[in-house]
């Protein structure tokens, strides 16, 4: 409502109703019934009253419930009677609230609170049936009202509007809400396995684990009463960890001594490289050694040549195979490895060590495999090839002892 209906009801003083006596609903005029029963009084609530008053049910619609209870109130019957009733009660505090007002100033002023408020039914059946309201004021009464009226039907349309779009969302609403729950149904009753799974998982965790307390404590018993039974105990166990702490000094020296022992083989090796030089060039100071002559015949047996020098390797090979022998080399330990020693000479017939070429690991595998299992072995200081040969004349004879020396 503007301004402008706001002031439409006259506030000069004019001949007011005398005497302090309320107005009944049948002392209104019929132009005040319909904005009273329509506004003030719900539907459902006048449904209610009129079949109160009839004894029974009405079967009208809502119209004519409405229309006929108009009717009714012009004059003072049952009907009229039960609806004054119902709004003296309804509307009891905003009653009481108006009679404070004496003059129809003061009734106007609360009537355009209550407008400004938004809460009109209350109001406006107090300020209709105070006993200061003249005709001026009734007939502004009902003007505000009527377009009041007309201004909530514009807000109705619009909220229904606003009403259907609404539904629409709560229904995409409601349906995306039902799919959100059917995943947290499903996410639930996942992680409810999962938990029981833990649970049971968890159980037979702290069974075994009383188990293991169990077997920890029989065990401990038993420790205790063996303990008790063996005597001198804890003198063998001092014992036990010197012997552990000796094993580990034996480890650590036997580490030492076969670092030494490379430290050794490398040295050997670099003696043997310098023995070699020096005897290249010896050699190459010298007129070409001599070939000692050799009536001997191998008969395919294989000849193990444990040391020498490397370049004279190719020269052992040919007098051996002239001969009628199959010859096998090693150098003694100073390149090949000294494990493929013993397989070597498992497969050799005839043994040959040159004992300047060799090391003492070597040297001593070599005599100590030929002693055990008779392996025929000849043990040559110089390694030239005329003392090869020389050795080789110690297989001629069968008879002869296994182990020879030979020395130039």
């Amino acid at each position: 409502m503007c301004e402008h209906d706001k002031h439409s009801i006259a506030l000069t003083p004019e001949a007011t109703p005398a005497g302090s006596r309320r107005r009944r609903i049948w002392d209104l005029t019929h132009e005040c019934h319909c904005p009273v029963i329509g506004v003030c009084i719900p539907l459902t609530t006048l449904r209610r009253i009129v079949n109160k008053a009839m004894n029974g049910q009405a079967i009208a619609e809502d119209y004519e419930i409405h229309v006929g209870a108009i009717a009714e109130c012009g004059r003072r019957n049952r009907l009229s009677e039960a609806i004054q009733q119902e709004l003296e009660q309804r509307y009891a505090r905003t009653i009481q609230e108006f009679r404070g007002a004496k003059t129809v100033e003061a009734v106007t002023r609360l009537w355009l609170a209550a407008i400004d408020k938004g809460d009109v039914a209350g109001a406006f059946w107090a300020a209709l049936t105070h006993p200061r309201c003249d005709a001026d004021l009734q007939d502004g009464l009902c003007r505000d009202m009527h377009m009041l009226q007309h201004q909530a039907g514009a807000s109705v349309r619009i909220d229904i509007a606003r009403y259907n779009a609404l539904v629409e969302q709560n229904k995409l609403l409601t349906r995306e809400l039902g799919r959100v729950q059917e995943r947290h149904k499903r996410a639930l009753a996942e992680k409810t396995r999962e938990i029981e799974k833990q649970n049971t998982q968890l159980i037979q965790l702290r069974a075994e684990s009383i188990g293991k307390d169990s077997s920890i404590h029989f065990l401990s018993c038993d420790i205790a009463a063996l303990k008790a039974e063996i005597p001198e105990l804890e003198t063998r166990q001092r014992l036990q960890k010197k012997i552990e702490q000796m094993a580990e000094r034996q480890a650590e020296t036997e580490n030492q001594v076969r670092e030494l022992k490379l430290k050794l083989a490398e040295a050997s090796k670099a003696a043997a490289d310098i023995q070699e030089q020096a005897a290249t060039e010896q050699s190459r100071q010298q007129p070409e050694e001599k070939v000692y002559p050799i009536t001997l015949h191998l008969k395919q047996k294989t000849v193990l040549c444990v040391g020498g020098r490397s370049g004279n390797v190719p020269t052992y090979r040919d007098l051996i195979e002239r001969i009628g022998g199959r010859f096998a080399h090693h150098d003694g330990g100073l390149e090949d490895n000294q494990s493929l020693l013993d397989a070597s000479l498992a497969a050799a017939d005839l043994v040959i060590c040159q004992t300047g070429c060799i090391s003492h690991t070597a040297y001593w595998r070599v005599k100590d495999f030929c002693k055990r299992t008779g392996k025929r072995c000849v043990f040559v200081e110089n390694p030239s090839v005329s003392s090869l040969a020389r050795g080789l004349e110690q297989f001629g004879s069968e008879g002869e002892d296994v182990q020879a020396k030979v020395t130039t």
